[in-house]
């Protein structure tokens, strides 16, 4: 056996196979012989069957089998020998040779790339600062009251919050259109289930009233055949109904899961679960800019191997998704290039994550995990079922530890980086609509 080493790139290296052809005969013939103690054939007894008739039935797939073998052991000792770090699966291809005793491959393949982190003195960071106060629980019970609304028929013209019921015919051009016609269509006026222009006819209007108007649909409108195109609607509005929120009592409460009705008991628990969810929200925040600061400090070149295999993983995970949605994968055609930049962005993170912390010492520490996995336990009625289903397997675990060495990294990176505090507001911070 023989073997060359040549550089074609940054990452992709080539390697010249020699494997003696004797060898490779040798060994066929020995796993011939072994597998003749066992092959059963008509008119022979089992284990008598001549080696010449084996060879001419079996040779060719054994001859594959150990040259393949062969190759894998020569190709694992050559990178072994020389450190290299192999990034995926080498590509064989036989090479052009005039040796009749020898057969030669090229083997060309990606390694990891080698590179120290970038020093991260330089690096800016905004960290948001919000501390969660009555105001912040107020407005959370409001929005909690929100969702629980009921309605009541009311004689007044409809307005902003309520909902309607109403009949509706479009005609374009003097015709009705595809999607244009209801009976007993409710919505809520202000929600933006239906087009600005709609809503505003239909606001000031009570119960029992008619009204034709125009309407311009927008020129980026999903139909392609009303967009930009001005219809009629006629509308019958037949019900006006008021929206009313529920006190905020001991039924409210009690419909929170707070099982006594006590309200200060409630408010107590939405404070605290307000507590962890800023607590998370300003983590993501800080963690999405420490990974950018992190990607734009080390230009690394990565191995086009494990980006092809995470574009793979990621579109599994797409399908799996839709299969769980209901929708039938085989009729939507995933196309690979969707999640190129995705999948490039997760590789050269990942590595320089695995670098940093090889060198830096971050690895999770088992306590560090146990207490992410008590924090997290702290929002279900049972923690220590929570717990316990933690420890159970270790994959579980697994990804906590993930996401606790992540953490270091954003840790060590704050200590290194510029860390300007700025205040947050609470609306933006959560993503809810002023």
């Amino acid at each position: 056996m023989e073997a060359t080493t040549a550089q074609a790139n940054e990452l992709e290296r080539r390697i010249d196979l020699s494997i003696a052809i004797a060898d490779v005969e040798k060994e066929m013939e020995q796993r011939l012989k072994r597998m003749g103690k066992n092959i059963k054939m008509p008119g022979f007894r089992p284990g008598k069957v001549p080696f010449s008739i084996i060879k001419q039935q079996h040779g060719d797939q054994a001859r594959h089998e150990v040259l393949s073998e062969e190759l894998d052991r020569v190709f694992g000792e050559t990178v072994t020998t020389q450190k290299m770090r192999v990034a995926g699966y080498p590509r064989i291809e036989p090479k052009t040779s005039e040796s009749t005793t020898h057969l030669e491959f090229h083997a060309i393949f990606e390694v990891y790339p080698d590179f120290a982190p970038a020093d991260m003195s330089t690096a800016e960071v905004e960290r948001p600062i919000l501390e969660v106060t009555a105001a912040e629980v107020d407005k959370t019970v409001d929005i909690l009251r929100q969702q629980r609304v009921s309605y009541e028929d009311t004689d007044r013209a409809a307005a902003k919050g309520d909902r309607v019921v109403i009949d509706f015919l479009g005609k374009k051009d003097g015709e009705p259109f595809q999607g244009g016609q209801a009976s007993d269509y409710p919505f809520v006026l202000g929600q933006g289930q239906m087009l600005p222009d709609f809503e505003s006819a239909v606001e000031g209007a009570k119960s029992g009233e008619s009204k034709t108007f125009d309407l311009t649909f927008p020129a980026d409108y999903f139909a392609k055949d009303l967009a930009g195109q001005t219809v009629q609607f006629e509308i019958t509005v037949k019900q006006v109904q008021a929206p009313k929120l529920p006190e905020v009592d001991a039924e409210f409460a009690k419909g929170m899961g707070i099982a006594d009705g006590d309200v200060a008991k409630m408010r107590a628990e939405i404070e605290a679960n307000l507590k962890r969810e800023v607590k998370r929200r300003i983590e993501g925040k800080v963690k999405d800019q420490v990974m950018e600061a992190l990607i734009k400090a080390n230009q690394i070149a990565v191995p086009n191997a494990l980006v092809e295999m995470e574009i793979q993983r990621l579109m599994q995970a797409a399908r799996q998704d839709m299969e769980q949605r209901g929708m039938k994968v085989k009729d939507m055609p995933i196309q690979p290039e969707w999640f190129a930049d995705q999948a490039k962005r997760r590789v050269t993170l990942g590595l320089i994550l695995a670098e940093l912390v090889k060198t830096e010492k971050l690895q999770a520490k088992p306590e560090q995990v146990r207490a992410m996995v008590e924090e997290t336990a702290q929002s279900y009625e049972q923690p220590e079922e929570v717990i316990r289903w933690y420890y159970a397997q270790p994959q579980r675990l697994g990804e906590v530890e993930g996401v606790a060495i992540e953490n270091n990294v954003v840790e060590w990176v704050l200590g290194k980086a510029k860390v300007t505090d700025k205040a947050a507001v609470f609306d933006e911070l959560m993503g809810q609509k002023q």
